[in-house]
């Protein structure tokens, strides 16, 4: 008797109609199918095709992008035939009309931005290949559609119409791996911070770990991020100011002393308060930068850090309270941040009075 055989096998009538007509060997011995039948399908002429190693399509034509997508995680994932997946995961997973679990790996690369909605990325239709992260120790190799990405601690995957897909930053690192169109870059980069889909800091540490920062255009793109994720922020802030009913301040301004020194420019100031406001969209701290690379090289990176600690150390002796705000906590809890804000306003009633400054428009 064969062991891989069910007692009742799975009939495969009711796939015919599926989104994805896409299964392993494995996933075919339930059903019946042998590993002797399932090449007899996929013989010249016949109705199946095989399109990875133990990964066969249940059609003679052209597999669709989705179809491809599906194959590349079912080789790389080796998912167990029958899968012990709690109840509520599989509603979940029919609710999204999802295949069920392709084990511990997930779509990256273009097919990933695809997923995640992303209007400069290719549709799944005209991807040929489909990047999948594995953890480093998987004995597989890139062949046919599948190119398989190997990472020493996989991120935490969203699911996507009930497939794996790497969080939007990673993606992003790993389709920028393989383009040389600086224009297609910074579109890329762009999109992702205007569309919300993550913050600047996240995609400058993907790429940066992925040692991407050597190439001259991936840094000219890099500056367009971080430009339009300041761009952002400060729309957020003033939404911030207005929505949650704190005193009309002065915008944008540079801080000096009377026929003295600059202090420095701040996002917001309350003259009468002596509280300032600023924006902390400084490129992400990373022990690893690439050599030549003008944002993480220490003269940039180390003079912008030494800076804004020098602005916030004078403006304190001065009795300036300087309030820092990153973008990604003005995206994720204004409330919480105007509460800060408006605590400082009130201390001031409690402080020494502040050297007087002047703010100037920038």
């Amino acid at each position: 008797m064969n062991h891989n055989t069910p007692v009742s096998p799975r009939p495969l009538a009711h796939l015919a109609g599926a989104r994805q007509r896409v299964l392993s060997a494995a996933q075919l011995r339930t059903r019946g199918v042998s590993a002797a039948k399932a090449a007899g399908q996929c013989r010249p002429g016949g109705p199946w095709q095989q399109i990875l190693p133990d990964v066969f399509v249940l059609h003679p034509g052209p597999p669709s992008g989705e179809e491809r997508l599906h194959a590349a995680l079912l080789y790389a994932g080796r998912p167990p035939a029958n899968p012990v997946v709690p109840a509520q995961a599989r509603a979940e997973n029919a609710a999204a009309g999802g295949a069920g679990s392709y084990g511990d790996v997930m779509v990256t690369g273009p097919a990933a931005l695809a997923l995640h909605r992303f209007r400069g990325a290719l549709p799944l239709l005209s991807l040929d290949r489909v990047d999948v992260l594995v953890p480093r120790t998987r004995r597989l190799r890139s062949t046919g559609c599948a190119r398989l990405v190997r990472v020493h601690t996989m991120p935490q995957a969203r699911q996507i119409d009930g497939v794996p897909v790497a969080p939007v930053a990673r993606a992003l690192a790993d389709t920028v791996a393989h383009l040389r169109d600086a224009d297609a870059v910074r579109q890329l980069l762009t999109e992702a911070v205007r569309g919300f889909h993550c913050e600047p800091s996240a995609v400058v540490r993907e790429l940066t770990l992925a040692r991407l920062l050597s190439r001259p255009y991936v840094v000219d793109a890099v500056d367009a991020l971080l430009a339009e994720g300041r761009a952002v922020a400060e729309d957020r802030l003033y939404a911030m100011v207005r929505d949650h009913g704190l005193p009309d301040p002065l915008w944008n301004v540079d801080l000096r002393l009377p026929g003295g020194p600059h202090l420095g420019g701040v996002d917001i100031y309350w003259p009468d308060q002596a509280v300032a406001v600023e924006l902390d969209t400084r490129a992400p701290r990373q022990g690893g930068g690439t050599a030549g690379s003008p944002l993480f090289e220490g003269g940039r990176e180390l003079g912008e850090w030494s800076e804004y600690a020098r602005k916030r150390e004078h403006l304190e002796r001065l009795g300036i309270t300087v309030v820092h705000l990153t973008p990604k906590k003005l995206r994720e809890s204004p409330e919480q941040q105007a509460t800060v804000v408006r605590t400082a306003l009130m201390a001031s009633a409690e402080r020494d009075p502040a050297a007087y400054v002047v703010a100037l428009p920038r």
